[in-house]
């Protein structure tokens, strides 16, 4: 798995995670690699992490996402990465009032990614934008009481996103599950290509 690093301080604890889940995890930083580079890297899934500044800021991120999704590539964004999909799918992302630390309820109808999660579970969020509105090709998956959208998927490509940080000590035992699911994702596609 390819993990693409926005400079994100807390990039490992997203390795060790995804580690945790099962996954192989090789990283590069989004200013090390470009988008057709990062789609055609081999990798059998990537993540796009978390980091400071919005999805523009974010090197590769953007143009990598109609790449990811022509290829049909197990994509999984988190924070950074949901936003950088939404916006480059034609979605809106906008301001939201800055959430930093906080474990707050997320909803989620217990599909895909939150296979087997609890229908109200308690996720950390980090972040100060948001993506507002989705293009037809995304479905919104998850959505915190205060109205933003925590989660998207597209409608026809193994492509997920979460605004949340799953990796967080604060989302637990949750968040490492939702890893896992993506994980399996990612190995489900493996064994139909092979």
């Amino acid at each position: 798995m390819l993990l693409v690093d926005a400079w994100d301080s807390f990039t490992h604890n997203l390795v060790h995670a995804l580690i945790a889940a099962g996954a192989e995890v090789d990283v590069v930083r989004c200013d090390e690699i470009d988008a057709a580079s990062v789609a055609g890297s081999g990798a059998d899934g990537v993540v796009l992490g978390p980091g400071p500044g919005g999805p523009l800021d974010a090197g590769c991120f953007v143009p990598a996402v109609p790449l990811l999704v022509e290829a049909r590539i197990p994509t999984l964004g988190v924070c950074l990465g949901q936003q950088a999909i939404g916006l480059a799918l034609g979605g809106r992302v906008v301001r939201h009032a800055p959430v930093h630390g906080s474990a707050t309820a997320v909803h989620h109808h217990g599909e895909g990614l939150f296979a087997g999660l609890p229908a109200a579970v308690p996720m950390t969020r980090y972040h100060s934008l948001v993506v507002d509105t989705l293009p037809s090709c995304l479905r919104p998956t998850a959505w915190s009481d205060d109205g933003a959208l925590m989660g998207l998927a597209h409608a026809t490509a193994p492509v997920h996103a979460v605004q949340f940080h799953p990796e967080s000590v604060l989302s637990g035992a949750p968040g490492q599950q939702l890893l896992r699911n993506f994980t399996r994702l990612v190995g489900a596609r493996t064994r139909r290509a092979a």
